[in-house]
Protein backbone atom coordinates (compact mmCIF):
# COMPACT_ATOMS: atom_id res chain seq x y z
CA UNK A 1 0.00 0.00 0.00
CA UNK A 2 2.86 2.38 0.83
CA UNK A 3 6.37 2.25 -0.60
CA UNK A 4 8.56 3.37 2.28
CA UNK A 5 12.08 4.59 1.66
CA UNK A 6 14.74 6.33 3.73
CA UNK A 7 16.85 9.11 2.36
CA UNK A 8 18.95 12.19 3.01
CA UNK A 9 18.11 15.70 1.84
CA UNK A 10 20.88 16.86 -0.52
CA UNK A 11 19.36 20.04 -1.93
CA UNK A 12 16.54 22.49 -1.23
CA UNK A 13 14.45 23.44 -4.23
CA UNK A 14 11.55 25.77 -4.91
CA UNK A 15 9.06 26.71 -2.25
CA UNK A 16 5.58 28.15 -2.43
CA UNK A 17 2.73 28.62 0.00
CA UNK A 18 2.92 25.67 2.41
CA UNK A 19 5.27 23.45 0.36
CA UNK A 20 8.98 22.90 -0.17
CA UNK A 21 10.67 20.88 -2.90
CA UNK A 22 13.75 18.91 -1.90
CA UNK A 23 16.16 16.54 -3.62
CA UNK A 24 16.72 13.36 -1.64
CA UNK A 25 19.43 10.70 -1.96
CA UNK A 26 17.31 7.57 -1.58
CA UNK A 27 18.62 4.45 0.16
CA UNK A 28 17.89 1.50 -2.13
CA UNK A 29 16.00 -1.57 -0.97
CA UNK A 30 16.77 -5.03 -2.28
CA UNK A 31 18.36 -4.87 -5.71
CA UNK A 32 17.19 -1.32 -6.46
CA UNK A 33 19.86 1.01 -7.85
CA UNK A 34 20.89 3.94 -5.71
CA UNK A 35 19.49 7.25 -6.91
CA UNK A 36 17.90 10.58 -6.13
CA UNK A 37 14.26 11.62 -6.06
CA UNK A 38 12.43 14.92 -6.13
CA UNK A 39 10.30 15.06 -3.01
CA UNK A 40 7.76 17.43 -1.50
CA UNK A 41 7.63 18.41 2.16
CA UNK A 42 4.78 20.24 3.87
CA UNK A 43 6.48 22.24 6.68
CA UNK A 44 3.24 22.61 8.66
CA UNK A 45 3.17 18.82 9.01
CA UNK A 46 6.83 17.73 9.04
CA UNK A 47 8.83 20.86 9.77
CA UNK A 48 11.13 22.84 7.50
CA UNK A 49 13.71 20.47 5.92
CA UNK A 50 17.42 21.26 5.79
CA UNK A 51 20.27 19.82 3.75
CA UNK A 52 21.64 16.77 5.55
CA UNK A 53 18.37 15.83 7.25
CA UNK A 54 17.36 12.20 7.24
CA UNK A 55 13.81 11.70 6.00
CA UNK A 56 11.24 8.97 5.58
CA UNK A 57 9.61 9.03 2.14
CA UNK A 58 6.42 7.71 0.61
CA UNK A 59 7.46 6.91 -2.97
CA UNK A 60 4.20 5.23 -4.06
CA UNK A 61 3.02 7.91 -6.52
CA UNK A 62 6.52 8.27 -7.92
CA UNK A 63 6.80 4.52 -8.55
CA UNK A 64 3.35 4.43 -10.17
CA UNK A 65 4.20 7.31 -12.50
CA UNK A 66 1.12 9.29 -11.50
CA UNK A 67 0.68 12.38 -13.63
CA UNK A 68 0.22 15.02 -10.93
CA UNK A 69 3.58 16.29 -9.80
CA UNK A 70 5.74 13.18 -9.95
CA UNK A 71 6.92 13.62 -6.36
CA UNK A 72 7.91 11.43 -3.49
CA UNK A 73 6.39 12.82 -0.28
CA UNK A 74 8.24 13.45 2.97
CA UNK A 75 6.47 11.56 5.76
CA UNK A 76 8.79 12.53 8.60
CA UNK A 77 12.12 14.15 9.37
CA UNK A 78 14.20 11.59 11.29
CA UNK A 79 16.88 14.13 12.21
CA UNK A 80 14.75 16.80 13.87
CA UNK A 81 11.21 16.83 15.16
CA UNK A 82 9.17 19.96 14.41
CA UNK A 83 8.06 22.00 17.40
CA UNK A 84 4.72 21.15 18.97
CA UNK A 85 2.14 23.69 17.91
CA UNK A 86 -0.39 24.81 20.47
CA UNK A 87 -3.48 26.92 20.15
CA UNK A 88 -7.19 26.65 19.55
CA UNK A 89 -8.70 24.19 17.14
CA UNK A 90 -10.47 20.85 17.48
CA UNK A 91 -11.01 19.83 13.86
CA UNK A 92 -8.99 16.74 13.00
CA UNK A 93 -8.16 16.47 9.29
CA UNK A 94 -6.92 13.27 7.62
CA UNK A 95 -8.43 11.51 10.62
CA UNK A 96 -6.66 8.43 11.94
CA UNK A 97 -4.14 8.51 9.13
CA UNK A 98 -0.44 8.67 10.12
CA UNK A 99 -0.52 12.42 9.48
CA UNK A 100 -3.77 13.38 11.19
CA UNK A 101 -3.56 17.04 12.11
CA UNK A 102 -5.60 19.30 14.34
CA UNK A 103 -6.68 22.65 12.86
CA UNK A 104 -8.94 25.52 13.83
CA UNK A 105 -12.17 25.27 11.86
CA UNK A 106 -13.76 28.51 10.78
CA UNK A 107 -17.10 27.02 11.84
CA UNK A 108 -16.14 25.46 15.21
CA UNK A 109 -16.82 26.84 18.66
CA UNK A 110 -13.29 28.17 19.23
CA UNK A 111 -13.39 30.22 16.02
CA UNK A 112 -13.96 33.97 16.30
CA UNK A 113 -16.37 33.52 13.37
CA UNK A 114 -18.46 30.78 14.98
CA UNK A 115 -21.36 32.96 16.12
CA UNK A 116 -21.74 34.71 12.77
CA UNK A 117 -21.61 31.44 10.84
CA UNK A 118 -24.04 29.78 13.25
CA UNK A 119 -26.46 32.67 12.76
CA UNK A 120 -26.28 32.60 8.95
CA UNK A 121 -28.29 30.15 6.87
CA UNK A 122 -28.38 31.92 3.51
CA UNK A 123 -25.66 33.40 1.30
CA UNK A 124 -28.07 35.79 -0.40
CA UNK A 125 -27.95 34.50 -3.97
CA UNK A 126 -24.14 34.46 -4.19
CA UNK A 127 -23.10 32.86 -7.52
CA UNK A 128 -21.34 29.54 -6.92
CA UNK A 129 -19.40 28.11 -9.87
CA UNK A 130 -18.90 24.35 -9.58
CA UNK A 131 -16.31 22.42 -11.61
CA UNK A 132 -15.24 18.79 -11.47
CA UNK A 133 -11.51 19.43 -12.05
CA UNK A 134 -9.03 21.64 -10.21
CA UNK A 135 -7.53 22.74 -13.56
CA UNK A 136 -10.74 24.64 -14.29
CA UNK A 137 -10.28 27.05 -11.39
CA UNK A 138 -7.79 29.54 -12.94
CA UNK A 139 -9.85 29.78 -16.13
CA UNK A 140 -13.02 30.46 -14.13
CA UNK A 141 -11.15 33.17 -12.22
CA UNK A 142 -10.03 34.70 -15.53
CA UNK A 143 -13.62 34.85 -16.78
CA UNK A 144 -14.83 36.53 -13.60
CA UNK A 145 -12.09 39.13 -13.48
CA UNK A 146 -12.41 39.94 -17.18
CA UNK A 147 -15.62 41.81 -16.34
CA UNK A 148 -15.35 42.30 -12.58
CA UNK A 149 -11.70 43.04 -11.82
CA UNK A 150 -12.49 43.86 -8.19
CA UNK A 151 -14.67 40.85 -7.48
CA UNK A 152 -13.85 38.95 -4.30
CA UNK A 153 -13.56 35.27 -5.19
CA UNK A 154 -13.48 32.44 -2.65
CA UNK A 155 -12.22 29.00 -3.60
CA UNK A 156 -13.87 26.10 -1.78
CA UNK A 157 -11.33 23.28 -2.08
CA UNK A 158 -12.80 19.79 -1.79
CA UNK A 159 -11.12 16.54 -0.81
CA UNK A 160 -11.60 14.55 -4.03
CA UNK A 161 -7.97 15.10 -5.06
CA UNK A 162 -4.83 16.14 -3.20
CA UNK A 163 -5.72 16.65 0.45
CA UNK A 164 -3.14 19.37 1.21
CA UNK A 165 -4.08 22.58 -0.59
CA UNK A 166 -0.37 23.42 -0.25
CA UNK A 167 0.25 21.03 -3.15
CA UNK A 168 -1.45 23.39 -5.60
CA UNK A 169 0.84 25.77 -7.45
CA UNK A 170 -2.27 27.31 -9.04
CA UNK A 171 -3.56 28.57 -5.71
CA UNK A 172 -0.15 30.05 -4.89
CA UNK A 173 0.23 31.65 -8.32
CA UNK A 174 -3.27 33.14 -8.35
CA UNK A 175 -2.25 35.10 -5.26
CA UNK A 176 -4.58 37.95 -4.36
CA UNK A 177 -6.86 37.18 -7.29
CA UNK A 178 -8.47 34.92 -4.70
CA UNK A 179 -9.92 36.46 -1.55
CA UNK A 180 -9.10 33.17 0.15
CA UNK A 181 -9.25 29.38 0.01
CA UNK A 182 -11.34 27.24 2.35
CA UNK A 183 -10.45 23.55 2.62
CA UNK A 184 -13.32 21.20 3.46
CA UNK A 185 -13.77 17.59 4.48
CA UNK A 186 -10.40 15.86 4.83
CA UNK A 187 -8.61 18.53 2.77
CA UNK A 188 -6.28 20.79 4.77
CA UNK A 189 -4.15 23.89 4.32
CA UNK A 190 -6.54 26.59 3.14
CA UNK A 191 -6.67 30.08 4.57
CA UNK A 192 -9.61 28.69 6.53
CA UNK A 193 -10.77 25.15 7.34
CA UNK A 194 -14.39 24.01 7.33
CA UNK A 195 -16.28 20.81 8.02
CA UNK A 196 -18.59 20.81 5.00
CA UNK A 197 -19.11 22.57 1.69
CA UNK A 198 -22.25 24.16 3.17
CA UNK A 199 -20.43 25.83 6.06
CA UNK A 200 -17.55 26.75 3.77
CA UNK A 201 -19.94 28.61 1.46
CA UNK A 202 -21.40 30.49 4.41
CA UNK A 203 -17.88 31.33 5.58
CA UNK A 204 -17.00 32.52 2.08
CA UNK A 205 -19.84 35.01 2.28
CA UNK A 206 -19.62 36.24 5.87
CA UNK A 207 -15.90 35.82 6.64
CA UNK A 208 -14.21 36.41 3.28
CA UNK A 209 -16.95 38.81 2.10
CA UNK A 210 -16.91 36.94 -1.21
CA UNK A 211 -19.00 38.01 -4.17
CA UNK A 212 -18.54 34.67 -5.95
CA UNK A 213 -17.42 31.23 -4.80
CA UNK A 214 -15.79 28.50 -6.87
CA UNK A 215 -16.10 24.89 -5.69
CA UNK A 216 -13.78 22.21 -7.08
CA UNK A 217 -11.70 19.30 -5.87
CA UNK A 218 -7.96 19.59 -5.49
CA UNK A 219 -5.47 18.40 -8.13
CA UNK A 220 -4.93 14.69 -8.65
CA UNK A 221 -8.53 13.54 -9.09
CA UNK A 222 -9.38 9.84 -9.05
CA UNK A 223 -11.19 8.08 -11.91
CA UNK A 224 -11.96 4.50 -12.90
CA UNK A 225 -13.42 4.86 -16.41
CA UNK A 226 -16.90 4.11 -15.04
CA UNK A 227 -19.86 6.52 -14.91
CA UNK A 228 -19.94 6.79 -11.11
CA UNK A 229 -16.37 5.95 -10.08
CA UNK A 230 -14.89 9.43 -10.35
CA UNK A 231 -14.11 11.81 -7.51
CA UNK A 232 -15.49 14.75 -9.50
CA UNK A 233 -19.02 13.34 -9.13
CA UNK A 234 -18.94 15.37 -5.90
CA UNK A 235 -19.49 18.43 -8.12
CA UNK A 236 -23.17 17.46 -8.22
CA UNK A 237 -23.27 17.36 -4.43
CA UNK A 238 -21.67 20.82 -4.36
CA UNK A 239 -24.45 22.15 -6.63
CA UNK A 240 -27.02 20.83 -4.15
CA UNK A 241 -25.10 22.39 -1.26
CA UNK A 242 -24.92 25.77 -2.98
CA UNK A 243 -28.68 25.75 -3.57
CA UNK A 244 -29.38 24.60 0.00
CA UNK A 245 -27.63 27.65 1.48
CA UNK A 246 -29.26 30.14 -0.89
CA UNK A 247 -26.57 30.34 -3.55
CA UNK A 248 -27.00 30.52 -7.33
CA UNK A 249 -25.36 27.37 -8.79
CA UNK A 250 -23.44 27.65 -12.06
CA UNK A 251 -22.09 24.45 -13.61
CA UNK A 252 -18.74 24.75 -15.38
CA UNK A 253 -19.11 22.09 -18.06
CA UNK A 254 -16.11 19.91 -18.87
CA UNK A 255 -15.87 20.23 -22.65
CA UNK A 256 -13.03 19.10 -24.89
CA UNK A 257 -12.24 18.28 -28.49
CA UNK A 258 -8.66 17.26 -27.63
CA UNK A 259 -9.08 14.47 -25.08
CA UNK A 260 -8.11 11.16 -26.69
CA UNK A 261 -10.73 9.31 -24.61
CA UNK A 262 -14.06 9.32 -26.40
CA UNK A 263 -16.10 9.57 -23.21
CA UNK A 264 -14.60 13.01 -22.58
CA UNK A 265 -15.02 14.45 -26.10
CA UNK A 266 -17.81 16.98 -26.35
CA UNK A 267 -19.27 17.20 -22.84
CA UNK A 268 -17.54 14.71 -20.53
CA UNK A 269 -19.78 12.01 -19.14
CA UNK A 270 -18.50 13.02 -15.70
CA UNK A 271 -20.05 16.47 -16.10
CA UNK A 272 -23.41 15.11 -17.23
CA UNK A 273 -23.42 12.59 -14.37
CA UNK A 274 -22.62 15.26 -11.77
CA UNK A 275 -24.92 17.99 -13.07
CA UNK A 276 -27.84 15.96 -14.44
CA UNK A 277 -28.01 12.95 -12.10
CA UNK A 278 -26.35 13.86 -8.79
CA UNK A 279 -27.45 17.50 -8.74
CA UNK A 280 -31.19 17.74 -8.14
CA UNK A 281 -31.70 21.51 -8.15
CA UNK A 282 -31.79 24.33 -10.73
CA UNK A 283 -28.46 25.43 -12.17
CA UNK A 284 -27.11 27.46 -15.08
CA UNK A 285 -24.81 25.89 -17.68
CA UNK A 286 -22.88 28.60 -19.53
CA UNK A 287 -21.37 27.99 -22.96
CA UNK A 288 -19.34 30.33 -25.18
CA UNK A 289 -21.37 31.78 -28.03
CA UNK A 290 -19.05 30.52 -30.77
CA UNK A 291 -17.73 27.02 -30.15
CA UNK A 292 -16.25 25.45 -33.30
CA UNK A 293 -18.94 23.85 -35.49
CA UNK A 294 -18.03 20.19 -35.02
CA UNK A 295 -17.55 20.59 -31.27
CA UNK A 296 -20.76 22.63 -30.99
CA UNK A 297 -22.69 19.79 -32.63
CA UNK A 298 -21.17 17.24 -30.21
CA UNK A 299 -22.00 19.46 -27.23
CA UNK A 300 -25.59 19.93 -28.43
CA UNK A 301 -26.00 16.17 -28.74
CA UNK A 302 -24.56 15.53 -25.27
CA UNK A 303 -26.84 18.13 -23.69
CA UNK A 304 -30.00 17.18 -25.56
CA UNK A 305 -31.30 15.03 -22.71
CA UNK A 306 -30.56 17.46 -19.91
CA UNK A 307 -33.27 17.97 -17.26
CA UNK A 308 -35.43 21.08 -17.45
CA UNK A 309 -33.80 22.50 -14.31
CA UNK A 310 -30.48 22.81 -16.17
CA UNK A 311 -30.57 26.07 -18.13
CA UNK A 312 -28.15 26.66 -21.02
CA UNK A 313 -26.79 30.20 -21.21
CA UNK A 314 -24.96 31.65 -24.22
CA UNK A 315 -22.04 33.80 -23.08
CA UNK A 316 -20.30 36.46 -25.21
CA UNK A 317 -16.63 35.69 -25.72
CA UNK A 318 -14.97 39.03 -26.42
CA UNK A 319 -11.93 39.48 -24.18
CA UNK A 320 -11.91 35.95 -22.77
CA UNK A 321 -8.88 34.86 -24.76
CA UNK A 322 -6.88 37.84 -23.51
CA UNK A 323 -8.01 37.13 -19.94
CA UNK A 324 -6.86 33.51 -20.15
CA UNK A 325 -3.47 34.43 -21.58
CA UNK A 326 -2.93 37.13 -18.95
CA UNK A 327 -3.15 34.68 -16.05
CA UNK A 328 0.02 34.16 -14.00
CA UNK A 329 -0.84 30.44 -13.86
CA UNK A 330 0.37 27.83 -16.34
CA UNK A 331 -2.91 26.40 -17.62
CA UNK A 332 -2.83 22.63 -17.94
CA UNK A 333 -5.40 19.85 -17.86
CA UNK A 334 -4.41 16.20 -18.15
CA UNK A 335 -1.04 17.45 -19.39
CA UNK A 336 -2.54 19.60 -22.16
CA UNK A 337 -1.86 23.34 -22.31
CA UNK A 338 -4.22 26.19 -23.13
CA UNK A 339 -3.66 25.92 -26.86
CA UNK A 340 -3.68 22.12 -26.82
CA UNK A 341 -7.13 21.94 -25.20
CA UNK A 342 -8.42 25.43 -25.84
CA UNK A 343 -12.13 24.66 -25.66
CA UNK A 344 -11.80 23.22 -22.16
CA UNK A 345 -10.39 26.42 -20.72
CA UNK A 346 -12.60 28.65 -22.87
CA UNK A 347 -15.79 27.03 -21.56
CA UNK A 348 -14.60 27.44 -17.97
CA UNK A 349 -13.81 31.11 -18.59
CA UNK A 350 -17.34 31.53 -19.96
CA UNK A 351 -18.71 30.04 -16.73
CA UNK A 352 -16.75 32.64 -14.77
CA UNK A 353 -18.02 35.45 -16.97
CA UNK A 354 -21.62 34.30 -16.47
CA UNK A 355 -21.15 34.23 -12.69
CA UNK A 356 -19.84 37.78 -12.82
CA UNK A 357 -22.90 38.84 -14.81
CA UNK A 358 -25.16 37.40 -12.11
CA UNK A 359 -23.79 39.86 -9.60
CA UNK A 360 -25.81 42.66 -11.15
CA UNK A 361 -25.94 45.57 -8.78
CA UNK A 362 -25.21 43.40 -5.73
CA UNK A 363 -21.85 44.03 -6.54
CA UNK A 364 -18.48 43.41 -6.69
CA UNK A 365 -18.90 47.01 -7.70
CA UNK A 366 -15.71 49.03 -7.51
CA UNK A 367 -14.59 48.59 -3.91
Amino acid sequence: MIRWRRGTVTELGRSWRGAREVTVQVEPRGDEPEGTARALAYPALVGEPQVGDGVLLNTTALAMGLGTGGYAVVIANTSRLPEDRSGPGHLVKMRYSPLQATVLGVDEQDSPHHAEIAATSDVGGMPVVVADLHSAVPAIVAGILADRPNARIAYIYGDGGALPAWFSRSIADLGDRLAGTITVGQAVGGDYEAVTTHSALIAARVVLDADIAIVAQGPGNLGTGTPWGFSGVAAGEAVNAAYAVGGRPVGALRVSDADPRGRHVGVSHHATTAFFKVAQVPLDLPLPADLPGELAAAVDADLAGRPDRATLVQVPVDGLDDALRALPVRLSTMGRSLDEDYSYFFVNAAAGRHAAALLGDRAASER
